[in-house]
Formats: C-alpha cells, structure tokens, sequence
C-alpha cells in the first residue's frame, strides 16, 4: 500500500493525519454496518409482511362450487337443501330438473319472484317450511318495491305443470292446480356468514345467505350481517358484507343478494 508524506510537517504531523483518518474510516465503516443491519431488518419485516398477507390471501380462497351455487340456496335448520332461480331461465331449469315427487314448490303471492324448491320438503315440518317461505319472499319483487312482508305459498310437484288447454306457458311460468298452503306476511329478512373448512391442508372460506328464521335456529357462534330492505345500493351493500366478514368474492356476495336495497345491521 501506497503511503503520501506530506514533506511539510513533521513525522509525528504525518503520523497525526493517518491517525485521525483511519479512526474516521472505522466510524464510516461501523456506520455502514448499522445501515446495513437496519436496511436487512426492513426487508425481512417487508418479507414477513408479504407472507402474512399472502396466507390471509389463501385463506379466502373459495373452494369448487357445488352444483347448487349457481342459484340462490341455502340449507335450512335441519339441514334440508333448499335452492331457488336467480332468473325466469333458472326458474325453468329448476322446474324441469331439480323439482321431485318428494320436493316442496315455494313463491311469494306476487308477480316476479324466484321459484323456491325445498328438497325432500314434502312432509316436512312447519317450522322448516316457515324458514323456506321467508327465503322465497326475500327473493322476489317485494324486495325490490320496499315491502316488508310479503305472502308465500307451498304446492307440491303433481300441482305444478309447464302447460294448459290454452297452450304452453311463457318461460318462467307454470299452471298452478289444488289448495296452496299459506304463510302469511313473512318478514323479508337475510343473514350472511361465513364458515370455514379445512380440504387437502388449506382452509377455505364459504359465505351463506340465509333466512333470518334460519340463523336464529342455528348452532355454533357464527358471525352473522343481518340484511334488511333500506337505502344502500346493492354493490355497496356487498362491499360492506365482504368488509365485515372479511370474504374478498365480491362477484360472490352480489349474487346472493336480492334485487333492491338494502340495510346492513
């Protein structure tokens, strides 16, 4: 290594000088080390963040849809599957596929509403039936014009038909025959929750909507958003569920809503 002598000052100056710039270099070179030690700190605290946010990620993820989520559904309290049309074609669909000998037939006494099918419904218990009847209500057009309450009814599959004398019906529409069982003036009121369930090592989030009848009669702690008819629009509706609920599928939550406006409680 090179060494300058400044030929001007004396050997203790020259001496002096490199004293002093060598303790200045360390002091450089601690200073570094420490910026270096905070600088890796924060990209490990940054690392650590990421991964965090990214297994919170992975927990929202949604499992396969089950053939059923395609409508709205629900299961009742005692575990009864229920599903009902999003549209006029879903109607049809549900009619002509997914309604048995042994099923229920639900709609609110009303002009546009969902066709509502309680599988396995027939003999099934009032309180059960009740649960179904508000469902039906919630997703029909009394939603939409404001009404609280609205009346359903019940028929069985042999009093259901896709055709009369005069002709076929439009799509959407059926010829109703017989006595109807009546529930009158079911309060239109959802509630929204999520479960979790844990498939293959990775836990996976559901959200449900379903009947207030329904929650009330359920077991366990679940977080529930009660959802009533108010004066919020339905994406921001959907975006407040999925905030408290802390389900990301916006997409999802729209559409299991009604149409109309809403109230979240």
């Amino acid at each position: 290594m090179d060494v300058e002598i400044d030929l001007t000052q004396s050997a203790q100056d020259n001496a002096n000088e490199y004293f002093y710039k060598s303790k200045k270099a360390k002091h450089k070179k601690e200073g570094a080390q420490i910026s270096i030690g905070d600088l890796e700190a924060k990209l490990e605290g940054a690392r650590l963040k990421f991964e965090k946010a990214k297994d919170t990620k992975k927990v929202k993820i949604v499992g396969k849809r089950e053939w059923y989520e395609k409508f709205h559904w629900f299961f009742a309290s005692n575990g009864m599957m229920v599903i009902g049309g999003r549209d006029a074609v879903q109607n049809e669909l549900i009619n002509s596929k997914h309604f048995d000998e042994k099923d229920l037939f639900f709609h609110a006494d009303i002009f546009g509403a969902s066709v509502t099918v309680l599988k396995g419904g027939v003999g099934a218990e009032r309180y059960i039936k009740d649960e179904v009847a508000q469902f039906a209500g919630c997703y029909s057009s009394a939603w939409k014009e404001g009404l609280n309450t609205v009346d359903v009814y019940a028929m069985e599959r042999k009093q259901v038909t896709k055709s009369k004398n005069q002709g076929s019906l439009g799509t959407g529409s059926f010829a109703l025959s017989g006595e109807r069982e009546w529930f009158r003036s079911m309060r239109l009121e959802l509630v929204a929750f999520v479960s979790k369930k844990v498939i293959d090592e990775e836990e996976v989030t559901y959200l449900s909507v379903v009947p207030g009848k329904t929650f009330e009669r359920m077991e366990g702690s679940h977080k529930g958003i009660r959802i009533s008819i108010g004066k919020a629009k339905k994406s921001d509706a959907a975006k407040l569920i999925s905030r408290r609920l802390g389900y990301e599928d916006l997409d999802y939550i729209m559409q299991q809503l009604p149409a109309g406006e809403f109230t979240i409680k």
